[in-house]
Parts: C-alpha cells; sequence; structure tokens
C-alpha cells in the first residue's frame, strides 16, 4: 500500500464523521443496520478508507446501503442526487477513450474507477439503488456493460425519470457533461 492510498489522522476523522452524520441522516437506506458495526469494518480495513475518502472527494457522498451477511460486509453506494459531479464528462473505458482522435475526454469511468479502489453499478444494483430513492432525474449513470455489447462498440448507462429507471445504450467513445458514474464498494 502506498503513501497515496494512506489518509492522514485528520483526514480519516473528517470522513468518518461525514459517514456517520449521511447514516444517521439516511436511515431508510439500510434499516436495521447500526454505525457502530459500520465502523467497526471501516476500523479494521484502513485501505477501503482511502476508497471512501476517493468517493466523497469526487462528490459521490457514499452511504451503506446494505450488508453481507455471508462475508460481515457492508455496502456502500453513491448516494448523490445526480451523478458525482467530479465524475462527470468521461467515456466509458480506456479503449474507448484511446479510439477517439479529438476532443478526448480527460478520463473514462472504468480507469477512475479502478483507480479509486471501486466498480461501478451494475444495472441491476442501479435499480436497487433506485428503489431507496430516486436518483439521476437531471443526470445519468454509466453501468457495467456486458462484453457483448461493450466489443460491439457500445456501453450502457440508466437514469431515472418519469416515475422509471431507464437504461439506454451509447457509444462506448462517447461522453456528456451530465454523464458520471455511480461507484460500490464492500467493507
Amino acid at each position: 500500500m502506498s503513501n497515496k492510498q494512506e489518509l492522514s489522522p485528520e483526514q480519516r476523522e473528517e470522513l468518518l464523521k461525514a459517514l456517520k452524520a449521511r447514516f444517521e441522516k439516511n436511515m431508510h437506506r439500510h434499516e436495521g443496520l447500526e454505525w457502530a458495526d459500520v465502523q467497526a469494518n471501516l476500523d479494521t480495513n484502513p485501505e477501503k478508507l482511502w476508497s471512501l475518502n476517493e468517493m466523497e472527494r469526487t462528490a459521490g457522498e457514499p452511504d451503506v446501503v446494505g450488508h453481507d451477511k455471508k462475508k460481515d460486509e457492508y455496502i456502500f453506494y453513491d448516494c448523490s442526487t445526480e451523478s458525482p459531479k467530479g465524475r462527470r464528462s468521461i467515456c466509458y473505458d480506456r479503449e474507448a477513450l484511446e479510439s477517439r482522435k479529438k476532443h478526448k475526454p480527460e478520463n473514462s469511468a472504468i480507469d477512475m474507477a479502478t483507480d479509486m479502489g471501486i466498480e461501478l453499478l451494475t444495472e441491476e444494483q442501479y435499480r436497487a439503488l433506485q428503489e431507496l430513492e430516486n436518483f439521476d432525474k437531471k443526470t445519468s449513470s454509466w453501468v457495467q456493460t456486458p462484453s457483448d455489447i461493450r466489443k460491439l462498440g457500445g456501453a450502457l448507462f440508466c437514469d431515472y425519470r418519469f416515475g422509471h429507471v431507464f437504461t439506454y445504450h451509447n457509444g462506448a467513445e462517447s461522453y456528456y457533461g451530465a454523464r458520471g458514474f455511480r461507484g460500490s464498494l464492500s467493507v
């Protein structure tokens, strides 16, 4: 683990304070779960704190959305109202980025997620998130794309419009100011 992926004691304290406040404010996202149990897992997985801080730094507003009892892991998703501001205007993956000859975006969703130590939500996870409350009413978010679609040059994204979750396709090299990605992390 490089120093780059370690938080200072001050950063750690600030992050835990923000996560706890968000957890307590949004109990409907994780009914029946206790912050003390979540923090115990965070305390034993400091490398995950760095990833959560990256989610926070890029305006994802990570929050607990579930608990995997078999693995005893708490599941965090980005819960910002709109697709995280610090992760927009990006294409889908490295291959798409390299295929652009002009007007390349600065990064790709897959590369950013990998660098942050998180994963893009799947379409199923995105739909489950929308069951908790409605997100992406004005923006959209890239989601993990099946390899058969990606091989043909496409990628999937989702949003919430007209009271429904929609899944769409676009060329993987496309990017828009209102499209980013939401991530997940298990701790």
